[in-house]
């Protein structure tokens, strides 16, 4: 992996692609000295790693970015989050339900899960280090669209676990979730992040300089700001992914141009390239042991029409006014990356219910980040460097 990101470059293919063959070929040859992949096997595991490399990318993520939050200056990654990405919910959602004959509960889960756009998998069309000066309104988009709708989406996860408590007969109800899964957990991770984040940056670049005890530049202090951040979130029942994400956006300008943040940008993408190369190994290890055995041509038509249909066009309609040419916007539209995170929200829905269908919402999800890392992996580096010129 320490060479990968330079031979992407020189290949234009996303490493991602060679790491899923990697883990083919390993399942195919030496299946009986390696872990099961399979995710239904190890519900626990597949939920932590795929937290883990999330939150990770998340801090990541938002420390590279060099612009300050304003709702002027991030108008489009939130009219992503407000329209396009509530968009594909409900039409992931109805399509589960009627055309995939989804039960309701089932079917929000699988919009739930495939609506955000990945931060882990999106390193090749995200922006580059802090302090890069290289300004796209591409990149730029697509990473905080990455890191925003990460959290945005966890309500949407809790409603489709609502309505399977609610179908199984449990008391709950949908003002329930709207209160404390949609309300409450939205400005809790919001807050924490932001108080988390000034206090994070008052330690480093403020008592640090008055103090020799407290002085550092070790590059991990980013992971351990991630945990913190993310379990008192957690601890608060807030949500974490925002937090975390909310949390590097302040730190990340409360000393804008200290050098310190390469350091802790770099230490988070060796940490987060190191786990996605297990996972991807992984994944690909489930590909041969049968996660895909479920699908059929309905499934093959829904996955299709979301990454190139319903994804695409909602993302268009939703920056119609934004001052982005139209080609970019289509490029927003196309690079919806599907991945990890997806792998994660369907994890944490069957943690808390027993959904039906869980083969099948396995076999789609799989399908849906095969195909992505397959059509995006080929293509970013080239028209990324179109859009460019």
């Amino acid at each position: 992996m320490a060479w990968m990101p330079e031979f992407s470059k020189k290949t234009g293919i996303s490493y991602s692609v060679f790491y899923i063959i990697a883990g083919v070929v390993l399942y195919l040859t030496i299946p009986e000295y390696l872990p099961d992949p399979l995710p239904k096997n190890n519900e626990s595991l597949t939920l932590h790693l795929t937290e883990l490399i999330v939150i990770i990318s998340l801090m990541g993520s938002g420390i590279k970015i060099d612009r300050p939050f304003s709702l002027n200056a991030w108008s489009s990654p939130l009219k992503l989050i407000g329209i396009t990405m509530l968009a594909c919910i409900a039409a992931a959602a109805c399509m589960g339900y009627y055309f995939l004959s989804l039960g309701i509960a089932s079917a929000t889960l699988l919009g739930a899960a495939l609506a955000p756009t990945d931060p882990v998998l999106a390193a090749d069309v995200q922006v580059g280090p802090p302090n890069d000066k290289a300004e796209s309104e591409v990149k730029f988009t697509l990473t905080s669209e990455a890191g925003l709708n990460d959290g945005v989406a966890f309500p949407f996860t809790w409603l489709a676990i609502c309505l399977g408590l609610m179908i199984s007969g449990e008391q709950t109800s949908l003002l329930e979730w709207f209160a404390f899964d949609l309300i409450y957990r939205l400005i809790a991770g919001i807050l924490i992040g932001w108080i988390s984040g000034k206090a994070i940056g008052f330690l480093l670049f403020r008592l640090s300089d008055k103090s020799d005890f407290l002085s550092t530049r070790d590059g991990f202090l980013a992971i351990a700001a991630t945990l913190l951040v993310y379990g008192i979130t957690e601890f608060a029942h807030g949500y974490g992914f925002l937090a975390v994400f909310i949390c590097s956006i302040t730190l990340r300008h409360y000393e804008k141009d200290h050098k310190y943040h390469k350091e802790l940008h770099s230490f988070t993408d060796q940490a987060e390239r190191l786990l996605l190369s297990l996972l991807m190994i992984l994944f690909g290890g489930t590909l041969v042991m049968g996660i895909l055995k479920p699908i059929d041509t309905k499934m093959i038509v829904f996955v299709l029409l979301f990454l190139l249909v319903v994804r695409p066009i909602t993302a268009y309609l939703a920056l119609k006014t934004a001052k982005i040419k139209n080609k970019e916007k289509w490029v927003i539209g196309f690079f919806g990356i599907k991945g990890l995170g997806s792998v994660f929200y369907l994890s944490f829905g069957f943690s808390e219910y027993n959904f039906e269908h869980q083969d099948q919402l396995w076999a789609i999800i799989s399908l849906t980040i095969l195909l992505s890392i397959i059509m995006h992996g080929l293509s970013a580096t080239t028209v990324m460097k179109k859009v460019k010129n």
